[in-house]
């Protein structure tokens, strides 16, 4: 171990909630082990939406004052707590999930939000796994209510959490229509199989009703919001869902414009309730967050993903743990493919 046999850890760390530049590398005492908790060298941090909105204040669950933000990682176990419910011992590898506290060289956390990364797998890919899993399971399953042969709109397909759906419908038996941003996305996709994609043009609505022909569209995952997510929901069929996990399109800079914000608040899609019984659809929403304090459920839709036996997320960019603020900018640029991974230096 390293500095002072791992007395102190470094750490990503913001005084407060407001803009992405308040974040700062830092060096921090680490705290005495928690009895029920195991600890974790960290290898590799998973970044995500939720990252970029809980910095700049967006996030209906950021923490009150100085936080570390990040959601989930993969490293190695140094420690095991007295009272800890786990097989694990020192020197095992793992990935996990962790409600804020990331964004650092070591974690301590709680076992049951732990898995053993699989043998063939990089420290890069298992911090990509948990949470884009999760969030793809949640909605398909839970929520989504997914059938074999039917139609699933996935928006920004090749995302994090669109690839795994993608992957995740396909293996259900249902038929993933990816919709992306540009074609290089597009060819992305069709290299993996999925020939079913359209990159999103200005008149969408009418993009996906020609797209769709006569099939039925029985459920959308969306997590950009605002007209795609409309245009999305207007041609549903009986019966169909709508499932959003995001807003993407309220993505600020480096601090949120609130003028922009507010406009696109006051104009964002409004569901009437009276006309969803009517044409028999549904909207459903939700916040991964959430699902922390929910430890069956999580155990549940963990074991599910797994089960499933998917490839290895695609890790698409790679940055060192000390360049944060650029695996950031490349995330919130839109132009990132698959997931966005923190490494520590060798």
């Amino acid at each position: 171990m390293t500095r002072d046999e791992a007395c102190t850890r470094q750490v990503w760390r913001t005084p407060k909630a407001g803009a992405l530049s308040d974040l700062a590398m830092c060096t921090e005492p680490m705290p005495a082990l928690a009895p029920e908790k195991i600890r974790v060298s960290v290898q590799a941090v998973g970044l995500n939406f939720a990252d970029i909105f809980a910095l700049t204040g967006l996030y209906s669950a950021t923490p009150a004052g100085s936080f570390v933000p990040g959601l989930e990682f993969s490293g190695v176990v140094v420690a095991v707590g007295e009272q800890a419910a786990t097989d694990f011992k020192p020197g095992d590898r793992i990935f996990g999930c962790i409600r804020f506290g990331a964004y650092a060289d070591s974690v301590d956390v709680l076992p049951q939000h732990c898995r053993g990364l699989p043998d063939d797998w990089t420290y890069e890919q298992g911090a990509a796994f948990a949470v884009q899993a999760l969030t793809a399971f949640y909605a398909l399953t839970e929520l989504g209510n997914i059938k074999p042969g039917q139609q699933v709109l996935v928006q920004s397909a090749a995302g994090g959490v669109g690839l795994q759906a993608m992957k995740m419908a396909r293996a259900m038996g249902a038929n993933p229509i990816g919709t992306v941003g540009n074609e290089h996305k597009k060819r992305f996709l069709h290299a993996l199989g999925f020939t079913d994609v359209l990159v999103r043009g200005p008149d969408f609505g009418k993009q996906l009703q020609s797209h769709l022909g006569e099939r039925p569209l029985h459920l959308v995952l969306d997590g950009i919001g605002g007209a795609v997510q409309k245009n999305a929901f207007d041609l549903l069929a009986p019966m169909g869902r709508l499932v959003a996990f995001g807003a993407a399109e309220f993505t600020p800079g480096n601090k949120p414009n609130w003028l922009k914000i507010a406009w696109r608040y006051l104009t964002r899609p409004r569901y009437d309730l009276l006309n969803m019984i009517s044409e028999n659809k549904s909207v459903l929403g939700f916040n991964l967050i959430w699902l922390w304090q929910e430890q069956a459920l999580f155990d549940a839709l963990l074991e599910g993903c797994v089960a499933l036996n998917l490839s290895p997320p695609h890790v698409g960019h790679v940055f060192a743990f000390a360049d944060a603020k650029a695996a950031l900018d490349c995330l919130r640029s839109g132009q990132s493919v698959g997931k966005v991974v923190l490494v520590q230096s060798p």
